[in-house]
């Protein structure tokens, strides 16, 4: 018993200590660049078949080998993917959303760039850099940590490193090279990439799909390490080994037994599902940005060529439509990447889960029930699992969404496809009439038809102008009465349902449940493809799935990879061109503020019973640092009230507090006598507050009367009337109204955000800096309007630096020192 704990214990160190190198090299790239590198595993498969091809083709001694893969060929591919991709991103800005596009783009390359070079099959005879002892792997371990630690804490490149991780911007004025602290960065990373390949690959199988998916699962230690700490993602990689290899003992009797053994195998996805959905999360973008999800208008003329050549199989195929018979159904996968990616600005790698559950189900449901009927219950039960996804992404934003989707569809993968338990004996058989493929093909078009015409009146409705705007500014939605966390939860769901139903149809047309078309590296491709041929475009998911299909149909496998990675690089490197697609005309010059006139906007009730807003002993510290010591503050209705201080004073987080975006640690804040300290920031909204923000909050793909028709739809009265009058009294009623918010100027998009906020028909309007870039003119307009709504009953409040409009519109002033009104 003791030999079998040691041997499994020297096997659990073996792969922990490869999990240990990628998570050190993730956490350095991460802290050098900001860049969670998901090409990881990418990288370590390119160097795997690197090595194999020089020493098992070209017959080249082991070290020199070694030593080219991994001090030559991996470090320059690191560094090459600085300057040609992840360098230009920093300087655009180093958006999150746009950074993770370019490395699934990375990925996707790779992937498909292995597969064309090296053929898709596994190979066996990978070369053994160093003997099945871990011994020697640890030693690498513990030499490169030691490494890591000594220059981050101890060197001035660590001070640099540092310096990096918390501004990149003020660092390079401070006068640090970014760019080189960067690409020692990326090279450091791809090294350990190439080094966890090359000692992975002798013992799993070496192919373009196997091995990047094994080093994605073990992106669990990065995580659990917080993607800071190299000391703890090692702890963390050896002990998750070790606690793997001796679960491998464990073998239960009854119905248990399998699920048991497949946690014991995959206990690194185990951490990983884990770490991305329980532990805090990285990042703190949430969507992805308009550039990259960017709608691009579609003349019918599109609509009718994509329709002919949909139906070309119908009339030139013979009777085997094999191939044909895959692209509606995976359109139908795709177009839930439109709902929950393009239209939500939800980052979701998570889709194979969805649609591979929705072919289990069908083939499971067909042995007792008609296949269509079957079809349809597997998408009614599917749906509800977008919950798995849908409520973590409540709490997660940006790169810790990213990850908590990827995870369930690892662990589906892992735990439901991969498993005799879920798939022996599954078979799948078409409807009676239709087992010919072109009946099956006709119906399958149909459905498609109908997904997409569905899809296409969510976006046009309030759903997708909530959608949209929650992609464009979530909190600019969430202050139009958005109800943000549960319309995530819809997006999530919707896209379960449509992935579904056509992972059902995918199977059922193969007549096969085949676990790799669900692979998550498949995701990822999936994305990608979305993202390329833009992500809120109904006619990219059909593009996408006739582009993916049909390049691997007729060429080598692995085209299609190649050509979206390609493809998505570019997208991620320029992203004008998305950009630029998206502008439908030049916008043209809006009305002059002279030639505007207030006309009166109905607030709801009479003064006399509009309802207070009010402080009562606010408080609220960060840490030892007290912002606000015990605010009380009424803002009564049919006044203007305003609150001034200087920089720190405490004025915004009082607003914040009012606004429902923060939530004081003691104190009240009460509308109409009611407690709404506890309320959301949209719940408060519906409550008839309203407010706008000192960096303008609008939604730039939508246009200017959809960013009005926002708060009219999702304030507290949903009145259309009040469209029209807000957009009247804010001098956008002309053919202003019909342009994308993208790029009109500053002071019209001032006009755009109060008309949304007064859309709502609010008792109390909030506003922060409400004329910051704004001209003199544009100004006195401002002022005009805010003393019309306070005459009409209207309770304001305006946070501002501009003491000459406060002079101007300000029935009570309030002063504000130290987290103080005195």
């Amino acid at each position: 018993m003791a030999s079998l704990t040691y041997d499994l214990t020297l096997a659990g160190l073996t792969v922990g200590s490869a999990a240990a190198l990628t998570g050190m090299g993730l956490v350095v790239t991460y802290r050098a660049t900001g860049v969670l590198n998901l090409a990881h595993g990418a990288i370590a498969m390119v160097c795997a078949y690197l090595l194999r091809q020089l020493v098992v083709e070209w017959h080249w001694p082991l070290a020199p080998a070694a030593a080219l893969t991994l001090l030559v060929a991996a470090p320059g591919l690191g560094v090459l993917l600085d300057v040609l991709v992840f360098r230009p991103l920093s300087v655009q800005g180093n958006d999150p959303a746009r950074t993770l596009v370019a490395s699934i783009g990375v990925f996707v390359l790779l992937v498909g760039g292995a597969a064309l070079l090296w053929g898709p099959g596994a190979r066996a005879d990978a070369p053994a850099l160093v003997t099945g002892e871990p011994w020697g792997q640890l030693a690498v371990v513990a030499a490169l940590a030691a490494l890591v630690v000594t220059v981050t804490r101890w060197t001035r490149f660590g001070g640099e490193v540092r310096a990096v991780v918390d501004n990149r911007e003020l660092a390079a004025l401070g006068g640090i090279d970014t760019d080189r602290v960067a690409s020692v960065g990326w090279a450091f990373g791809a090294f350990t990439a190439g080094l966890t390949g090359v000692l992975l690959a002798p013992y799993v199988r070496l192919d373009p799909y196997g091995l990047p998916l094994l080093v994605v699962e073990v992106i669990a230690v990065a995580v659990i390490a917080r993607m800071r700490s190299v000391v703890v993602a090692v702890v963390a990689a050896l002990l998750i080994g070790v606690a793997q290899a001796q679960l491998t003992r464990l073998h239960p009797a009854g119905r248990a037994e399998p699920l048991v053994q497949a946690v014991g195998a995959n206990l690194f996805v185990v951490a990983l599902l884990v770490a991305a959905l329980v532990l805090p999360g990285v990042g703190t973008r949430d969507a992805l940005s308009r550039t990259t999800v960017a709608a691009v208008r579609i003349p019918p003329a599109a609509w009718l060529v994509a329709g002919v050549l949909f139906l070309l199989p119908l009339g030139f195929a013979g009777s085997d439509l094999h191939t044909s018979v895959q692209v509606p159904a995976l359109a139908i996968v795709l177009l839930s990447l439109v709902v929950v990616s393009g239209r939500g600005g939800q980052i979701s790698l998570g889709q194979t889960a969805f649609a591979g559950l929705g072919a289990l189900f069908t083939g499971r449901l067909s042995q007792s029930v008609p296949e269509l009927l079957a079809l349809l219950l597997a998408v009614l039960l599917v749906a509800p699992l977008g919950l798995l996804t849908g409520r973590p992404a409540i709490r997660r934003h940006g790169l810790a969404l990213a990850l908590a989707t990827l995870a369930v569809a690892v662990a589906t993968s892992r735990f439901v496809f991969a498993q005799p338990y879920a798939t022996s004996g599954l078979t799948l058989t078409r409807p009676d009439g239709l087992g010919d493929d072109r009946a099956y093909y006709a119906v399958e078009l149909a459905l498609l038809a109908c997904a997409l015409l569905a899809v296409a009146a969510l976006r046009r409705g309030r759903t997708g102008r909530a959608l949209a705007a929650m992609r464009d500014h979530e909190e600019g939605a969430q202050a139009a009465g958005v109800p943000v966390p549960a319309l995530k939860v819809v997006a999530f769901v919707v896209g379960a349902a449509l992935a579904a139903l056509g992972g059902g149809l995918l199977s059922m047309g193969l007549r096969t449940f085949d676990p790799g078309a669900y692979d998550p590296v498949r995701g990822l491709l999936w994305f990608a493809a979305v993202v390329v041929l833009g992500a809120d475009n109904l006619l990219g998911a059909p593009a996408a799935a006739a582009l993916l299909v049909g390049l691997d149909a007729g060429t080598r496998g692995g085209v299609a990879a190649a050509a979206v990675g390609l493809l998505a690089l570019l997208v991620g490197r320029f992203p004008q061109t998305h950009e630029l697609l998206s502008r439908w005309r030049r916008p043209p010059k809006p009305p002059p503020a002279t030639a505007r006139k207030v006309y009166a906007l109905p607030a709801g009730p009479a003064p006399a019973a509009a309802p207070e807003l009010a402080a009562h002993g606010v408080r609220l510290s960060y840490g030892s640092y007290t912002v606000l010591a015990g605010v009380d503050l009424a803002v009564p209705p049919g006044r203007v009230t305003a609150l001034i201080g200087g920089n720190g004073a405490g004025k915004t987080t009082l607003f914040h507090c009012l606004c429902g975006t923060l939530r004081p640690d003691a104190g009240r804040v009460a509308f109409g006598g009611a407690d709404i300290t506890r309320r959301p920031a949209h719940a408060r909204t519906r409550l008839g507050i309203a407010r706008t923000f000192q960096r303008i909050a609008v939604f730039p793909s939508l246009t200017v009367e959809e960013n009005v028709r926002i708060g009219a739809e999702q304030g507290r009265v949903r009145d259309p009337a009040a469209v029209e009058q807000a957009l009247r009294l804010m001098g956008l009623a002309g053919g202003v109204r019909r342009l994308p918010a993208a790029g009109l100027p500053t002071g019209t998009l001032r006009r755009v955000e109060l008309g949304r906020a007064l859309a709502g028909r609010p008792h109390t309007l909030l506003l922060d800096e409400p004329a910051a870039g704004l001209d003199t003119a544009e100004a006195e307009e401002l002022a005009r309007v805010l003393r019309a709504l306070a005459a009409d009953g209207m309770a304001v409040l305006v946070v501002e630096h501009d003491l000459d409009l406060v002079a101007d519109i300000a029935d009570t002033v309030h002063v504000m020192r130290a987290g103080r009104i005195g």
